[in-house]
């Protein structure tokens, strides 16, 4: 078989999260036996002065015997720091290089009834 034969059928099923400076890449990957097991890879940009960048990449492999602990785990964790911390994101804001990625809500003020437009439609032209 073809080196890039392997490749592709170690590669079964992909997800990525993109989360400002990191992303994460969720991969179902298979063994040389032909079972799965989910690969979880943080990949993070680091900038340097000069305006050139690297990657710092972590990853963890997940076999299916430990998915129930894992999961469990996981929710319990998750659960446990939104009930105590909720969701606003804290660190962020003391990061010098924090940018906000959704925009200002505007406020406008509302015309009278009598100055906003609409369009007549018939129900024979639908």
């Amino acid at each position: 078989m073809r080196e890039n034969d392997m490749l592709e059928k170690d590669e079964i099923f992909s997800k990525v999260l993109r989360a400002g400076r990191r992303t994460y890449f969720f991969d179902v990957r298979a063994t040389k036996a032909d079972d799965y097991y989910i690969t979880i890879t943080e990949s993070k940009k680091f900038t340097e002065e000069d305006g050139s960048f690297h990657f710092k990449k972590h990853k963890i492999y997940l076999y299916k015997e430990d998915f129930a602990a894992f999961s469990e785990i996981l929710e319990e964790m998750t659960a446990y720091v939104l009930n105590h911390k909720g969701e606003e994101v804290i660190s962020e804001r003391h990061q010098k290089d924090f940018k906000r990625e959704y925009q200002q809500e505007t406020v406008t003020e509302e015309k009278p009834a009598s100055e906003k437009s609409f369009t007549d439609i018939d129900f024979d032209d639908i």
